[in-house]
């Protein structure tokens, strides 16, 4: 028995002393598991990147969308193959997107630094608009609607900036525009009769706040994309519809922009205004698309001129019509800076709808307008060789009602406004130097009563409804009516794009009605 015990206790401290020889090679202190920890500072969703004092929030939504009689995110019937109606009309368009943001936020003895992207992921109805093969085989490598193949796709871009001690800098909203953008209460990405940049535009900005609600903002913009319509060179001819190439040069200065805003218990009033320099390419371009020629660069060019568009805003909270109701409106008005009132969410439309006739003769109906900063006819061509600056003015607005926690509507409209000044048979004016174009580029026989004008109006009126069944996640269906009200009178023998007939056609007013259905989950 004692010699068990001698060999029991003897295995026990053999192992012990193993597990100190052991032990002494451990760490002397584990290495703590740092915790993600939840960034209070700046609202929900934000945490702390590990090991830093920087709080970032990942979000975004994800969204299917299709309209019916239009385009992608409700454009109207109003151009290209759904203008025409013709058989290579798509008579739905469809997308599904995710988008994905990240919002970083540091504080510092400057403030906060912020910054935030958004990338989408993008598969749409191929062609959106059209299966015309002949549409669909050009610019198959930089056209995002004919990337939605099989198993493809494309990426877009949104906002993309840096917010530092007032600055901003990067692709973010305009200074210029109002917090609802182009969406007052509606779907569409296509409401007119103002300026749009959701998407954002190349800037740099500086923010001022007075206290009080009582802000001012200033910011020069990239204007290439987001703040050009067209300038047209009317020696290169108009089409059926009123259009020709786009005659910009290159870009010589940036926008200068800027707003007075106060934001309130009762809402939002703002002052907005811009400056755009408007600048031609040559006298002597090809027809129909103004593209340069050999010695382009000796036949001169227009001098330059600067436009730019003012706005007012309101938004009023707080309606007795229910908790959470609101009723926004802004008005615009612009000389040479067209983009700022004839805007959507992408470029901006020329218009040509296409429609039935009881005139006797005639084929069908036609009604167009052409969307420009600014048009000239050199004057080896018969003009006076400056740029005639277009005028444009619009107002849109929304009334949003919420009927419960789960259901709400908004009613929404605008009308915008296209002038070129003058008059058809002054030939020293923008509109009679358009109207010599026309009529010498579009030869056929006239009815007796035919008449000159590329004035135009576009009205638009709609309803939208929503049904959230659970937080952030929300269906909607829009209804929504454009009219194109056209000035030109009497008939024309035209030739219209393909598959067009060549006929006698009527200058008519136009309209047509989109349906848009949606369902979209935020995160």
């Amino acid at each position: 028995m004692t010699m068990i015990k001698r060999l029991v206790l003897g295995s026990a401290a053999s192992v012990f002393a193993m597990g100190g020889v052991q032990a002494a090679d451990l760490p002397v202190k584990a290495k703590a598991v740092e915790y993600v920890r939840v960034c209070s500072l700046y609202g929900a969703g934000f945490f702390y990147i590990p090991g830093t004092d920087t709080c970032i929030k990942l979000g975004g939504y994800l969204r299917v969308d299709t309209t019916f009689n239009g385009g992608i995110y409700d454009q109207p019937a109003w151009s290209g193959d759904l203008g025409q109606g013709n058989r290579y009309r798509n008579y739905f368009a469809t997308r599904s997107r995710l988008a994905l943001t990240v919002d970083t936020r540091t504080a510092t003895e400057y403030g906060v630094v912020r910054t935030f992207a958004q990338g989408d992921f993008n598969f749409d109805t191929l062609g959106n608009t059209t299966q015309n093969p002949n549409a669909l085989a050009t610019n198959l490598g930089n056209n995002p609607n004919l990337l939605s193949t099989q198993g493809g796709g494309y990426l877009s871009v949104e906002n993309v900036f840096i917010q530092f001690a007032g600055f901003t800098f990067g692709k973010s909203a305009s200074a210029y525009s109002t917090p609802w953008q182009g969406y007052p209460g509606n779907n569409s990405s296509f409401l007119l009769g103002g300026q749009d940049s959701v998407t954002g535009v190349n800037n740099i900005q500086y923010t001022m706040q007075f206290g009080n609600g009582v802000s001012g903002t200033i910011g020069l913009e990239d204007p290439t994309v987001q703040d050009r319509t067209a300038i047209f060179n009317l020696s290169t001819g108009l089409n059926a519809v009123g259009v020709t190439g786009n005659a910009y040069a290159g870009v010589r200065a940036p926008d200068i922009v800027g707003n007075i805003r106060v934001d309130q218990a009762w809402g939002l009033f703002q002052l907005s205004g811009a400056l755009h320099n408007v600048d031609a390419s040559y006298n002597t371009l090809t027809a129909t698309t103004a593209a340069p020629v050999v010695n382009s660069v000796l036949s001169g060019h227009p001098t330059d001129k600067w436009g730019g568009s003012v706005m007012a805003a309101l938004q009023i909270k707080n309606l007795p019509t229910g908790a959470g109701d609101d009723f926004k409106i802004d008005a615009s008005y612009a000389v040479g800076d067209t983009k700022n009132v004839i805007a959507t969410s992408g470029p901006s439309p020329s218009f040509a709808m296409f429609g039935g006739t009881n005139r006797a003769g005639a084929f069908q109906s036609i009604g167009f307008g052409a969307t420009t900063d600014a048009v000239y006819l050199p004057i080896a061509a018969g003009g006076t060789g400056d740029l005639k600056l277009t005028t444009a003015y619009g107002v849109r607005g929304a009334f949003n009602h919420n009927w419960d926690p789960y259901w709400s509507t908004s009613l929404f409209g605008s009308a915008s406004f296209v002038r070129y000044g003058g008059q058809a048979n002054n030939i020293t004016t923008a509109m009679g130097q358009f109207c010599a174009a026309y009529v010498k580029a579009n030869a056929g026989a006239k009815s007796a009563d035919f008449t000159c004008n590329p004035n135009f109006d576009v009205y638009q009126i709609g309803a939208v409804t929503r049904w959230t069944p659970v937080k952030n996640l929300t269906f909607s269906a829009e209804v929504m009516y454009t009219m194109l009200k056209q000035n030109f009178t009497g008939t024309s023998v035209l030739a219209p794009t393909a598959p067009a007939a060549d006929a006698v056609y009527q200058y008519k007013n136009q309209d047509t009605v989109s349906f848009n259905v949606r369902a979209q989950r935020n995160f």
